[in-house]
């Protein structure tokens, strides 16, 4: 698949071969949903537990006699009723992780991948190189190049830090490393914004 190469002032800057193999993947729903419940699932973070009965360090001591005091009857300071007491039927620590199938995983980047080249939505740029590392310079930018409602631009192994800068303050443009490239954010953004340097992270990502 060949695809038209754009500067940053929206000008042509030739021509690159996609890998058909990454690029021209015919996208199954079922793969990426896999994926990206899969992503979800393991960001969420660990419950914390409460302390219960058994972990409340107070006194075992009696209350009170059992008989005669005019209240209820108890055994010790630990119960839920009473301030400082464990909690009942409290939260109990749990991992959210899940696994998934390295192969699942790659498959899904791929789809993910084709899936925008396949709807038009990819853009290939020769680098992210700014003379000028200002916002309002950059938005004027963004919009002779069509990045759409919201934009993912992923850079070679690290993103070029006069972009970066510039692109923080943009709300609708998220930037990444290729090494940061993952199937959620790619489906998440409405087109997806590839450098040089990207495209052969990328393409040797898979074929390493």
């Amino acid at each position: 698949m060949k695809v038209k190469v754009q500067t940053l002032d929206a000008t042509a800057s030739g021509d690159i071969e996609l890998n058909d193999e990454i690029f021209a993947v015919e996208p199954r729903a079922d793969i990426l949903h896999r994926v990206v419940t899969w992503q979800l699932h393991n960001r969420r973070a660990p419950a914390r537990a409460a302390r219960e009965r058994s972990d409340v360090a107070r006194t075992g001591k009696k209350f009170g006699r059992q008989k005669g005091g005019g209240t209820a009857r108890h055994g010790d300071r630990r119960a839920p009723i009473f301030i400082g007491g464990g909690k009942a039927h409290g939260p109990r620590a749990r991992v959210f992780e899940s696994s998934l199938n390295k192969k699942v995983r790659a498959l899904g980047l791929k789809m993910a991948l084709s899936s925008k080249a396949k709807d038009g939505k990819l853009l290939v740029l020769d680098t992210l190189e700014l003379k000028d590392a200002k916002t309002k310079a950059l938005i004027d930018k963004i919009g002779k190049l069509g990045f759409g409602a919201t934009a993912l631009v992923i850079d070679g192994d690290a993103v070029d830090n006069g972009f970066q800068l510039a692109a923080s303050n943009i709300r609708s443009v998220n930037v990444l490393p290729a090494i940061g490239a993952n199937v959620y954010d790619i489906l998440k953004h409405e087109t997806l914004v590839l450098t040089r340097a990207a495209v052969e992270k990328l393409e040797a990502r898979f074929n390493g």
